[in-house]
């Protein structure tokens, strides 16, 4: 018997760096889905990467038979490590809390691609990110993997060690909560481009007569400055007269200097963009009610921070360009 290592063939499994890349979109659409941050969700991936590695390399021979599997169990079980460190962190945060915007340029056509997929889905909307914040961590967990991957309840049984029976309560009591505060539904995005257009221009332009026109009697306003952009709320606006009077003010204290408006996608939504020269100053989503003709909610991220991942407008439009050619 010769001692020599047996040649690569196409069945034998790719290197560890290679299946973690293979899977890498897919962990972070998971993971971003139960944290809700984009650094913490890099964050988790790390942990996930050293944690597959540490385990090749501690056996290098060790053979996972799957390791998309694996390598879900393994970030799933990190983020839920993770939550508690963020629920300590809210605790003290300034105003309402939203996630971190994933913005991508605006297209008419929608992408291709898997990862873009996953956040054109309904279930990973601002608004439903919204509502998935008011889900323990196991109900997150379970209704993220459910409901919008598609894993059945055996699998996700194997991923966070519970029993299938356990799995099945945990989904009947997420399913019942989200649908509860938000039925299911999508505005078409032809609607939900002009709503936008609509209401931006209102807003920016003091036209209170248009802003009572688009905006529903029990509309809701979140303003994420996070202590560090004014004006935003410290509690959530609701009511259509006190959410004009927010929206208003803030735009006339904006008018002193200079925003451009860039409409972009937002966690797979038409929304708009603002930008202070070319550093991104406020992203704006809405969520429509079921007919697609009012604003039942408002979501501004103005907060810093959480726009770190917004491309400076001058790339974005680079790209856009690009793309055109």
């Amino acid at each position: 018997m010769s001692d020599s290592p047996a040649p690569q063939t196409h069945e034998q499994p790719t290197s560890a760096t290679g299946q973690f890349m293979e899977h890498r979109e897919l962990l972070f659409a998971i993971v971003y889905n139960m944290l809700g941050g984009v650094a913490d969700t890099e964050d988790v991936l790390q942990d996930t990467w050293l944690s597959w590695s540490g385990s090749r390399d501690r056996s290098p021979e060790r053979h996972i038979e799957n390791p998309r599997a694996y390598l879900v169990r393994v970030a799933v079980n990190h983020a839920l490590t993770r939550r508690a460190a963020i629920s300590r962190r809210r605790e003290t945060y300034v105003g309402p809390w939203l996630p971190e915007p994933l913005v991508a340029a605006a297209t008419e056509e929608a992408p291709a691609d898997a990862a873009d997929r996953t956040l054109r889905t309904e279930s990973v909307s601002m608004a439903m990110l919204v509502v998935l914040e008011s889900l323990t961590p196991l109900e997150r967990a379970v209704f993220v993997l459910n409901e919008v991957f598609g894993y059945a309840h055996t699998e996700i049984a194997e991923v966070i060690d519970r029993s299938p029976a356990a799995v099945r309560q945990l989904a009947h009591r997420a399913r019942r909560h989200v649908h509860a505060r938000r039925p299911l539904y999508e505005a078409h995005p032809r609607v939900r481009r002009e709503a936008t257009e609509r209401f931006v221009e209102a807003t920016l332009g003091g036209d209170i007569g248009a802003l009572m026109e688009i905006l529903a009697p029990d509309v809701t306003v979140w303003t994420d400055g996070g202590g560090k952009r004014r004006p935003a709320g410290l509690l959530p606006v609701h009511g259509r007269d006190k959410a004009i009077r927010l929206l208003t003010a803030g735009a006339s204290r904006g008018a002193g200097q200079h925003l451009d408006l860039r409409y972009r996608r937002v966690n797979g939504d038409d929304a708009a963009v603002l930008f202070a020269g070319t550093a991104p100053y406020a992203v704006i989503v809405l969520d429509l009610t079921p007919e697609g003709d009012r604003v039942s909610g408002v979501y501004v991220v103005t907060n810093p921070d959480k726009l770190t991942h917004v491309e400076p407008a001058e790339k974005a439009e680079k790209a856009e360009k690009r793309a055109d050619a």
